[in-house]
This record gives structure tokens, sequence and C-alpha cells, in this order.
């Protein structure tokens, strides 16, 4: 009973500092998603975050046999799924990343590889309110499986190849122009266009 009430006052606390913090932040910047969080900021988030999640998450080891296979398969999710935000090789220096509230983390560095595989685990699967990180997956154990996946690949960052790099830049998601500029490009090189595709990013002039 004790260890629950010393539990249940820490993290009344430190939601009460969380409340006085954002409040002074609301008042100085209004709802702006331009500035830096401070550093006290980063750090009541991050202790609201890791009190948030179960213990059992806390304690939970991967699953799943890291592989050649399994961290293609990551690869290419995480390409799919991810790097609009947090780039291929998840630094975050991604025009969507730089723009969110707190920024897209450096997944590089201690704050993200020093958090145990359950934390990745439960952060990916039920993502992260007030910031721009979504829930992703069902809870299925195919699903499951996925996110365990992509929790290797979040370790294997920091050692992620020029090849690695240049094969998930395929596995983009495209936009409409850049499919039909790559369409084109297939084309004229097959011989099907007698005229070479325009220069990415320039259109036709009408």
């Amino acid at each position: 009973m004790k260890k629950l009430a010393k539990f249940t006052l820490g993290a009344g606390g430190v939601v009460l500092a969380a409340g006085a913090i954002g409040l002074k932040l609301m008042l100085d910047y209004g709802f702006s998603a331009r500035v830096e969080p401070t550093a006290v900021e980063k750090l009541v988030a991050r202790r609201l975050r890791y009190m948030s999640i179960p213990r059992p998450h806390s304690e939970a080891k991967n699953p799943v046999p890291l592989t050649p296979e399994v961290l293609k398969q990551a690869r290419a999710h995480f390409a799919d799924h991810c790097a609009s935000c947090h780039g291929n090789d998840g630094r975050g220096k991604t025009t969507i990343g730089q723009n969110l509230y707190p920024k897209a983390p450096d997944m590089w560095l201690p704050d993200t590889e020093s958090l145990p595989d359950g934390h990745l685990f439960y952060i990916i699967k039920n993502g992260v309110r007030l910031t721009g990180m979504p829930a992703w997956g069902q809870d299925t154990p195919e699903d499951d499986r996925q996110t365990w996946e992509l929790v290797h690949f979040i370790r294997h960052l920091p050692k992620i190849t020029p090849s690695e790099l240049s094969e998930m830049d395929g596995l983009n998601p495209k936009s409409r122009q850049e499919f039909e500029e790559e369409e084109s490009i297939k084309r004229f090189l097959s011989g099907e266009d007698a005229k070479p595709p325009s220069p990415p990013g320039k259109q036709h002039q009408h």
C-alpha cells in the first residue's frame, strides 16, 4: 500500500508539473508548433510517457528472432509507413518530421535506442497522445509480429548501410507526379517515347 501511495503521489506531482508547464507555454507561445520544446518540457513528457506504459511492456523482450529476412521485411514496412515522418534513416529530418511538435526524434540517439524493447513496441502500437505519433496496426498476432520486426529495425538504424537506404528509396510512397515521371522515364528508356522526359519536378509547358 505504501508503494502504491508513493506512486500515486509521484504521478500526481508529475501531472501537476506538466499541467503548469503546459499552461505557461500556452500563455507564452499560444498553440504554435514552430517553437522547440524546452528541456523541462521534454523531461516531463518523457517521464509521463515512461510512467504510462504498463509494467509488463517494460519487461517484455522481443520474441521475434532477428534474421536477415526479418530486417528486410521491416525495412520495407518502415519505408512505406514510417519514413514520411522519420526518414528512411530514422533521423527525422523530413519536412513533416521537422514541423511536428515535438519534432520527430532522431532514433539513433539514446533517447530512443536505450528504451526497452517493450516500450518501443508499445509506442509503435499505441502511439503517443498529443504528438504526431499515431497508433499503428490492429490487435492481431500478425500485426504484433510486424511491430516487433520494426523494433529490430529501430535497433539496426545506427548501423544502416547506403545500400539499404537505396533499397528503401524505391519503396517510399510516391506522389502522382513522381509516379508519372518514373513511368515517363521507363517509356523513354524502353524506346516507347522518342521525347525525353522533363527533368524531375518540372511540369510540361502548355
